[in-house]
């Protein structure tokens, strides 16, 4: 055994990204959880304001990666890229903190702030999201078996941090006092900041490919002046600035997001198919991918409601009763715990990140003293309240989101081995993916089971949003892996980054148009969707019922066609 191998024959490498991409899934969703719950009971927004908000910010997370990507393949490299990304991230996280912490006494720089936490969010995760996941490729040698496991594993490192995330952002920030919701923002950043101090230690030393030499840096021929942290630094303020003024305009001015992305699906359109090198056969199998693309946006529309919807239904209209007693001592000794953490991660950056690292050993140093300060300060209001516990009456509205990635730990496996088990009997890409939408379709159908002819005023049992996040994530899985495998697979080589921009697209229409979808929530009014009224829940979940199933048959009946055109 080499002394790059763990003792499963995968790179030490892969421990990395998993690490990594954990702590920064732990921030994203852990933030993501409580987002319109803060919108609606600290800023005091409506639903439907805060739904659009929500579905923008989602959708410019998923458009912002082709050009952190385009920057790491051409200047940057994906290590830099990773850190930047990172940083700014946390940046945007710790924005948010003070964003929640002055929301009652000066409600213009409150709004100020959170605009320009999501800002820098977007702009961060631009640069991160692409480039984790292109380096675990990179420890591999090309058709090597073992690259497959390691993208289930790096899939489970997501989850991990995607179950954590909601699960202690909710705790600590989610209680029912608006106040309290800083403590997500910041427990969120600390995720982001172990995320980068965790790539940054380790991957100049396991980030090598099976030949020794270093995977991810700056590409040959890269300029310097590009490499300069100061210019980086610019160059990320700069975008981030961007971020902001685009979320705030579509938020507050003119909602111009469709009309952009629907600019560069047809700029996409005309490159791809005004190419006269490209074959008949090549260009049948890219209408594959904008025809599975298409439905791709009706599956992760429905989906996404988790974000907004799902959860404005989970604090309003569930009974989420739980009853725990949580010693005040035990919150002293946790904080105790992390402070020591903390003094360990400040020895390890001083160790490990040199001199000529000063801009990010300056970050770092005032990310740790913030998050002492935050924890100090935590501290400092349970001991003011004089209080000998913590009452956990309900289990936090935003810990459902947690039930997802949980599930997908649970599950994934399974379907790995259920669809090896079925051999020749296993369906197609297509049809996976149509039974993906079905699932989709039965969740929403168990919840309107649960929700129908309920008294006003009434909650349901928490088994019921249980059961839709089960069936949820059955459609994910059968949905989300085989529709990226199926653009890997049927993209032209030359033409493959731009494909999978496609993928990307139409993840941003989706949570656009989830957004969209969420507005209409019926709090006591009656919206309409394309003339169909809406005047309770049941209402409200039959409608995704009908979009996605007949989304669902529509697939299901192009499966055959579809594959003539996959094998042509």
């Amino acid at each position: 055994m080499s002394a790059n191998t763990t003792p499963t024959g995968h790179p030490k490498g892969l421990a990395v990204l998993f690490a990594t991409e954990m702590w920064e899934r732990f921030n994203y969703y852990g933030m993501r959880a409580i987002l319109v719950l803060f919108l609606t009971k600290a800023l005091l927004v409506d639903k439907a304001f805060a739904s659009n908000l929500y579905g923008s910010y989602t959708s410019l997370i998923y458009l912002t990666p082709l050009i952190g990507g385009f920057m790491a393949d051409r200047y940057w490299g994906n290590k830099r890229s990773i850190i930047a990304g990172g940083l700014t991230m946390a940046l945007g996280e710790f924005i948010l903190f003070f964003c929640a912490s002055v929301y009652d006494t000066n409600t213009a720089l409150s709004t100020f702030l959170f605009f320009s936490g999501l800002g820098f969010m977007i702009a961060g995760n631009g640069f991160f999201k692409p480039n984790i996941s292109s380096l675990v490729g990179q420890l591999y040698t090309p058709g090597d078996r073992r690259i497959d496991p390691a993208y289930t594993i790096f899939y489970m490192g997501i989850n991990v941090g995607g179950a954590l995330g909601p699960f202690l952002c909710g705790v600590f920030g989610d209680t029912g006092n608006p106040a309290d919701f800083k403590w997500a923002f910041l427990i969120a950043g600390i995720g982001m900041l172990l995320s980068v101090l965790v790539q940054k230690t380790f991957q100049d030393k396991y980030l090598i490919n099976p030949e020794g030499h270093q995977i991810g840096n700056a590409p040959e021929g890269a300029q310097s002046k590009f490499l300069n942290p100061v210019v980086i630094s610019i160059g990320l303020g700069l975008f981030s600035s961007l971020m902001i003024a685009l979320l705030y305009i579509d938020a507050k001015i003119f909602s111009f997001l469709f009309y952009l992305l629907i600019g560069a699906l047809l700029l996409i359109l005309f490159v791809i198919f005004g190419d006269k090198s490209l074959s008949i056969i090549d260009k049948k199998k890219v209408g594959v991918i904008f025809i599975v693309s298409f439905f791709v946006v009706f599956f992760w529309s429905a989906f996404e409601q988790a974000g907004a919807s799902l959860t404005f239904f989970a604090d309003e209209q569930t009974d989420r009763t739980l009853g725990w007693s949580i010693p005040v001592w035990s919150i002293y000794a946790a904080s105790a715990a992390l402070l020591f953490f903390i003094f360990r991660l400040y020895h390890r950056a001083k160790n490990n990140l040199s001199e000529n690292d000063l801009l990010l050993r300056n970050v770092v140093y005032f990310l740790l003293l913030l998050m002492t300060a935050g924890i100090l300060y935590m501290d400092y209001s349970f001991l003011s309240t004089i209080n000998s516990s913590l009452l956990f009456e309900e289990v936090p509205a935003s810990f459902f989101q947690s039930l997802n990635s949980t599930y997908v730990v649970l599950f994934a496996p399974v379907f790995a081995w259920l669809w090896i088990k079925l051999g020749k009997h296993e369906p197609s890409s297509p049809t996976k993916m149509a039974i993906g939408l079905l699932l989709l379709s039965l969740g929403y159908l168990w919840i309107s089971v649960g929700v129908n002819n309920i008294e006003p005023g009434m909650k349901v049992t928490m088994i019921w949003l249980a059961g839709l996040y089960m069936l949820h994530t059955w459609g994910e899985l059968c949905l989300s892996p085989i529709g990226l495998s199926l653009v890997n697979k049927l993209a032209p080589l030359k033409l493959a980054s731009l494909l999978m921009a496609v993928w990307f697209l139409a993840n941003a229409f989706a949570n656009k148009l989830a957004g969209q979808l969420s507005a209409l929530y019926p709090e006591n009014k009656t919206t309409s969707f394309l003339g169909y009224e809406m005047h309770n829940m049941y209402d409200f979940f039959m409608l995704f019922v009908v979009l996605s199933g007949l989304a669902s048959l529509i697939l299901f009946l192009l499966t055959k066609w579809l594959q003539k055109m996959m094998n042509s």
